[in-house]
């Protein structure tokens, strides 16, 4: 389906018919088209693009902390030159918002956008992504972004691509493609990055340990993803929040709950990831200082629920971090004594306190989803806040 002739956005959208696209040669024809660099958050739907990227286009490809700031980055590229090309999942859109409508519309800095459409109606997906995959189309017509189905075969790409920088050069203004699950074939890396020396514990052993050293009255709120999952799975109990989509807002949550129920030790269980997304969020609980705080960061260095696409995070001294924010103590480590003493630690003194736990990325592959609903979930853990 092609958009419109019309600058006005195209709300024309369904699953075309096709099969799943070469991931290198869809970036070579990018490549060719003359787009770069790329810059985003990672999802599972174009992971096999980012790994293309990666392994063939290594200078192409920068992973950003969010949707927002990769927009920004983009909008700085564009002003060099460049034709810079943003992907991001839909339910990161909503960080996007802001520097689209009020940096890229206004400063007329066209950049291209390649967004997953995950909860596509009539396609099961979780549960966070229903209300956005429902309105997606709706939000980029709002936002005067014109948007197409991302080709559905390789000879469509290139013409694609023709009319988005039409309509980029012509109007000023970013160009959407929405992607369906499927839309890439998995990619077979020609080469990986070296990693770091595995440490010896996978993040369900250091999420097992870190409940077990807790007070029995803890309450525990874990970050989306698979730690919400495991934790779920092998430490279920009314006083965990299972925190369902908004990544990186778990050690805000963990905030407000801190703030508002000062007697309770709290926990937040934190991704590398996540919290790189929201690291502002630390400089908030350095300043607010609950004294029986504990924000732990499982670090695998990877995206994992995506696909295991790199973070930046061992160039990141978290540490360092919480202590400039104002944070009492923090503390890195890698193994589950470490882990347990730091948590024991934190029980005695008063904090906010920080633990770095370095992980291996791997998770088990029959990992489902949660057994409760979110909602009662929620109602649940409210319901032992409030005892």
């Amino acid at each position: 389906m092609e958009p419109s002739a019309s600058t006005a956005p195209d709300t024309r959208v369904g699953r075309a018919s096709s099969r799943a696209l070469d991931a290198s040669a869809v970036a070579a024809t990018f490549a060719q088209a003359g787009f770069g660099p790329f810059t985003g958050v990672p999802c599972s739907f174009l992971g096999p693009l980012i790994s293309a990227l990666e392994s063939e286009y290594p200078r192409a490809y920068l992973a950003a902390a969010n949707e927002g700031e990769a927009v920004a980055i983009s909008a700085g590229a564009r002003l060099t030159g460049r034709r810079p090309v943003v992907i991001l999942q839909n339910s990161g859109l909503g960080n996007a918002v802001n520097p689209l409508t009020s940096l890229c519309h206004t400063l007329r800095l066209p950049v291209l956008l390649l967004i997953t459409w995950r909860g596509e109606p009539g396609h099961k997906d979780e549960p966070q992504h229903q209300l956005m995959g429902e309105i997606t189309p709706d939000l980029l017509t709002a936002m005067k972004i014109r948007h197409e189905e991302f080709p559905g075969s390789a000879d469509q790409l290139g013409p694609a691509l023709a009319r988005a920088v039409d309509h980029m050069d012509g109007t000023g203004l970013p160009y959407a493609f929405l992607v369906h699950k499927g839309a890439l074939a998995p990619y077979r890396r020609v080469r990986d990055a070296p990693r770091a020396a595995a440490a010896p514990m996978l993040r369900a052993e250091a999420i097992t340990t870190v409940v077990d050293a807790a007070a029995p009255d803890t309450l525990v709120v874990a970050t989306t993803g698979k730690t919400a999952r495991e934790l779920e799975r092998d430490r279920d109990r009314p006083a965990n929040l299972y925190v369902v989509g908004s990544m990186g807002c778990a050690s805000s949550i963990g905030l407000g709950v801190a703030l508002g129920a000062p007697e309770r030790d709290v926990i937040v269980l934190d991704g590398d990831g996540a919290a790189l997304m929201r690291l502002e969020a630390m400089a908030t609980i350095g300043r607010q200082a609950p004294r029986r705080l504990l924000h732990i960061v499982l670090d695998n260095e990877a995206y994992e629920s995506t696909g295991g696409q790199s973070t930046f995070s061992a160039e990141v001294d978290f540490c360092a971090v919480a202590v400039a924010c104002g944070y009492a103590s923090a503390a890195d480590v890698s193994d589950a004594c470490g882990l347990r003493a730091a948590t024991e630690r934190a029980r005695a003194t008063p904090g906010p306190h920080l633990v770095r736990v370095r992980i291996r990325p791997g998770s088990d592959p029959s990992l489902g989803r949660p057994a409760l609903a979110p909602p009662e979930a929620a109602a649940r853990f409210a319901g032992a806040v409030l005892g």
